[in-house]
């Protein structure tokens, strides 16, 4: 199997948990009444927020993956990669930094606070 047939497998799962979030988040934003103008903005600050987390990810993953490669810490068959390369890191090293910024948080709207905003974390019963 080639790191790109490996790495379908993962991003396959992080898009049905990514579709499987955005269809929650707007089930939850229609039980709330949150419709609108209000919630545009709203799906816009969410949009450029996960667009420069991954344009930040992606340049230190870029970084340290190279500084890794280039002294031996890691290495990969030639025979499974794509041949193309940011650096000395190939191409496919950088699915793994798209799948965290999609997968954590669509998990965190899947398995966080359902307490809305102004939710408290809890203290264990103190106060």
């Amino acid at each position: 199997m080639t790191y790109w047939g490996l790495n379908g497998a993962f991003l396959a799962v992080v898009v049905i948990v990514g579709v499987t979030a955005l269809v929650v988040a707007r089930r939850r934003a229609r039980a709330g009444r949150q419709v609108g103008r209000a919630n545009g903005r709203a799906d816009a600050w969410v949009a450029g927020a996960i667009g420069m987390t991954l344009g930040i990810v992606l340049i230190l993953t870029a970084i340290f993956d190279n500084v890794m490669i280039a002294i031996g810490l890691v290495g990969y068959d030639e025979g499974k990669i794509s041949g193309a390369f940011v650096g000395i890191a190939p191409l496919e090293d950088f699915a793994y930094a798209l799948a965290a910024v999609f997968l954590l948080p669509s998990l965190w709207v899947l398995l966080g606070a359902r307490g809305g905003r102004g939710a408290r974390p809890s203290t264990g019963g103190r106060s």
